[in-house]
């Protein structure tokens, strides 16, 4: 991704979804997944750790988000070959967490982190799930008059 003012946010860990909320009772809803709460708190404290000092972007924005999740043990032969992969192994992750899901709690922990003023100001998104390395996510946001020069 060109352009001059790139933002990078690497964070590490267990990427989590941003499920449905439910209600509780008196108009208080809670979030329907527990690993939510510190997967976006730790996008939030790192997107605010990279941003000291910056102001927060208000501009149209093109973000990349890529996640890296770890690969079932399913996927692994066992015994003295326990490290290898399974031919039957499958080479993308497609299945839980939804994609979607996991771009919500991005960008909200990347909103609360202030590296812009809303999330509404991402005009274009591109989003994959892969199995690489340690888990967690790399965030690419580009200012998009940067892209047309």
């Amino acid at each position: 991704m060109g352009g001059r003012a790139v933002i990078t946010i690497e964070v590490r860990g267990l990427p989590a979804p941003q499920g449905s909320k439910r209600h509780v009772g008196r108009g208080v809803m809670v979030e329907s997944s527990r690993a939510v709460g510190p997967w976006r708190e730790a996008v939030r404290a790192e997107t605010q750790r990279v941003m000291a000092g910056r102001k927060p972007l208000d501009v149209a924005l093109h973000v990349v988000i890529s996640f890296s999740v770890p690969r079932p043990k399913s996927h692994y032969r066992t015994g003295r070959n326990a490290g290898l992969l399974k031919e039957s192994a499958p080479y993308d992750p497609a299945g839980r967490p939804d994609l979607d899901k996991l771009v919500r709690a991005v960008l909200d922990g990347v909103t609360a982190g202030g590296a812009w003023t809303d999330d509404s100001l991402v005009v274009r998104l591109g989003a994959q799930k892969l199995y690489d390395g340690t888990p967690g996510a790399r965030v690419t946001i580009a200012k998009m008059e940067d892209l047309r020069r």
